[in-house]
């Protein structure tokens, strides 16, 4: 295979990794005169039925889409995507520099300040991610590069998005996704997943770098994961006394079982690592140049409030993993399209919008749909079929486009304005999963099951969606008898409606059996 040219352009060199999706090259743009990697996925040499082999197909593509919507000089930067053949391909930037893994095993012991710089270089790539949002799932030294200058690229987003939109399901084996050494709890039991489940694994991968072993590490995957499930990690400083105390707590808080008990976020854990940093004095606020050589690599501000000012703290001596000459973060949320002008030509940006949709240009379609409400509203009154219905597709190109952050406020004032519509109130739960608000989600999930249990027009997929998302999210939230008692009840009911062998019950028995096996009983 080596020289052979994708997509007309793109020359292949030789393979630098493979996986569940594919592999991925080093090659060449023939057309820019620029090294590449390329992602690779061949449906057609997969096994088992053409619906397999359609369904990575729509999972690969997505990765693509999402990917590319996050901008971050922490991430790899996405060049091109298509279909070549019966491939299809995904073209990235080449990331010249070693693996952090690789450069741990260089430099044992790991000075504890290069630890610092690297955890706080990844909690900026965290926060652009989660702001999607997206949970990476196998965050892990392999999927971070070091480059020579001591700034970090994250790679390999794949695996968090193509799981399409639903953070709950389990891949086709019944496991969960991810590598079980840096695997947080509610992950391991195949329950919903959240940004505290990458903080966990942020955790690990400190406790790595700063003792030389992962926290947790046995002969099986399931020997693991009941590791990670029951034992407290041992203290840093009893293993390397060196260590801050205030570097240990801040580990131990990222290994707790709980997800609640975590940091809130990546802005925090940055936050509690800022001391250690070297100084570099304080910012005067979140529009000042100087920003990303003062506080390195910290996440971005939200709009609404000012950086926080940065305490007074002694120096750290530099290293090759200082990231002070980090470029700056990027604001996490795609800005929106600007209005329409009043007095545009509505009706004709709605036939833009419909053919954009029939292409699959989602992105294109959400900002015109933005732009439009504000000149359909004072049209056409805010209260207006013509308004509702636009905003009806706008919600709903959001969720599609996986842009759950703007779709929640939408799906909430169209809530508001016909609360009888389950739908919204469904698709405002689906929201709060996906942005990591678990308790509110749970309690959202729950007070729409009865509409589509014994409301009007009964939907008993749906009912069985609610039922199943409620009890992973049970089990991620530590509840494990509650969760493992409505993962029961629902397999019952699906082997009574659908048979022993449907899809749906064979993931729940997989997922029982997994829970079992770990000793989640209940």
């Amino acid at each position: 295979m080596n020289g052979r040219v994708v997509g007309g352009r793109y020359e292949l060199a030789t393979v630098i990794g493979q996986g569940g999706m594919g592999q991925v090259w080093t090659g060449y743009d023939t057309r820019l005169d620029r090294r590449v990697a390329v992602k690779l996925l061949s449906p057609a040499a997969l096994t088992g039925p053409a619906t397999a082999a359609d369904e990575l197909r729509r999972r690969f593509v997505r990765e693509c889409r999402v990917t590319a919507h996050v901008d971050h000089p922490g991430l790899v930067t996405v060049h091109d995507a298509g279909s070549d053949a019966d491939d299809l391909y995904l073209v990235m930037q080449y990331v010249d520099g070693a693996d952090l893994a690789d450069h741990l095993a260089e430099h044992d012991p790991y000075p504890w300040e290069w630890a610092v710089c690297v955890a706080a270089q990844l909690c900026a790539v965290l926060a652009a991610v989660h702001a999607v949002p997206i949970v990476h799932r196998d965050l892990k030294p392999r999927n971070v590069m070091i480059r020579p200058d001591g700034t970090l690229t994250v790679l390999d987003l794949g695996v968090a998005s193509v799981l399409d939109s639903d953070t709950t399901r389990l891949t086709h084996t019944g496991e969960p996704i991810g590598s079980p050494a840096y695997m947080a709890p509610e992950q391991a039991m195949g329950g919903a997943v959240g940004p505290q489940t990458d903080l966990y694994a942020l955790g690990v991968l400190l406790h790595e770098l700063l003792s030389g072993n992962v926290p947790f590490a046995g002969s099986t995957a399931l020997g693991v994961l009941h590791r990670h499930l029951y034992e407290p990690p041992v203290p840093l400083r009893q293993v390397r006394p060196e260590v801050p105390e205030l570097l240990e707590a801040l580990v131990l808080r990222l290994l707790a079982k709980d997800p609640a008990a975590r940091p809130s976020g990546a802005p925090e854990v940055y936050e509690a690592l800022l001391p250690l940093l070297p100084a570099r004095g304080t910012p005067a606020g979140p529009m000042d140049p100087t920003r990303p050589f003062l506080r390195p690599h910290a996440p971005w501000p939200a709009a609404s409030r000012p950086a926080a000012p940065a305490p007074a703290v002694p120096a750290a001596r530099p290293s090759v993993a200082d990231p002070r000459v980090a470029a700056p973060a990027h604001p996490p949320l795609p800005p929106h399209a600007p209005p329409v002008p009043r007095g545009a030509d509505v009706a004709g940006a709605v036939e833009e919008v419909k053919r954009l949709l029939g292409e699959g240009a989602l992105t294109q379609a959400v900002d015109m749909l933005g732009g439009i409400l504000p000149a359909a509203a004072a049209e056409h009154g805010e209260a207006s079929p013509v308004v509702r219905i636009l905003r009806k597709q706008y919600a709903s190109t959001l969720l599609d486009d996986g842009q759950y952050r703007r779709a929640l406020p939408e799906l909430r004032r169209l809530a508001a304005d016909d609360p009888g519509n389950a739908q919204f109130r469904y698709d405002i739960a689906l929201c709060l999963e996906q942005l990591g608000e678990t308790a509110e989600a749970l309690a959202a999930f729950r007070a729409v099951l009865p509409a589509f249990e014994r409301g009007p027009a009964p939907d008993p997929a749906r009912s069985f969606d609610i039922r199943r998302r409620t009890g992973l999210l049970l089990v991620a939230t530590g509840r494990h008898a509650e969760g493992r008692a409505e993962l029961n009840r629902l397999l019952l009911d699906a082997e009574r409606l659908y048979g022993p062998y449907h899809p749906s019950a064979v993931e729940l028995r997989r997922a029982l059996e997994h829970q079992r096996q770990l000793g989640l009983h209940g």
